[in-house]
């Protein structure tokens, strides 16, 4: 695991105001997928159980199981994309040279804005388009499916154009390698 910090150990300059409303969001976002998390959880433990006792089963309980997989999955990635846990190349620094990382840094985070805009396209045309549709066990109408991942998409987009202008603007952090800790970096 590999977690940034700055080289001078006085942290990001960033508005309070913005790291105000960043915890809040990461804590909405956090409290959805731990809701989502707990709702699979129980959900599988009655889909275990119902399959040895003598009732009839529910045939919702592994339909919502599954949506809220989706749920935790893109609700969540708006978190991994702040704290720089999402999946990543870090090849790029070991590279000696702040431009160059910095470079790299602000056009992948751009990167991953312009994929977030383009999932939140293509989610709010789901939810605009699927509503006649319901799922087969809970008849929920599938909009919602879509409309909940979207908050996801946004988050992500938002998130990764706040770190770009962190990185153009305060340049990229040392990393520090929390397995590497007592041995030598390579250099080339």
């Amino acid at each position: 695991m590999t977690t940034i910090t700055p080289p001078d150990g006085s942290g990001r300059r960033t508005p309070p105001w913005l790291t105000r409303v960043g915890r809040v969001l990461t804590a909405v976002e956090l409290t959805l997928g731990v809701l989502a998390l707990l709702l699979i959880f129980g959900l599988v433990l009655v889909q275990a159980g119902q399959r040895y006792l003598p009732i009839d089963g529910w045939p919702w309980s592994g339909e919502l199981a599954r949506f809220c997989l989706v749920w935790l999955t893109f609700v969540l990635a708006g978190v991994l994309v702040t704290r720089d846990s999402h999946i990543s190349i870090e090849m790029i620094d070991l590279v000696p040279g702040d431009l160059l990382r910095r470079v790299v840094r602000v056009a992948s985070c751009l990167i991953v804005a312009l994929i977030g805009v383009g999932l939140c396209a293509e989610a709010w045309e789901l939810v605009q388009t699927q509503d006649m549709l319901k799922s087969p066990a809970m008849r929920m109408p599938m909009s919602w499916l879509y409309g909940l991942s979207m908050v996801g998409f946004v988050s992500v987009v938002v998130r990764s154009l706040i770190a770009a202008v962190d990185y153009a603007v305060h340049g990229v952090p040392e990393p520090e390698y929390d397995d590497l800790a007592d041995h030598e970096m390579p250099t080339a």
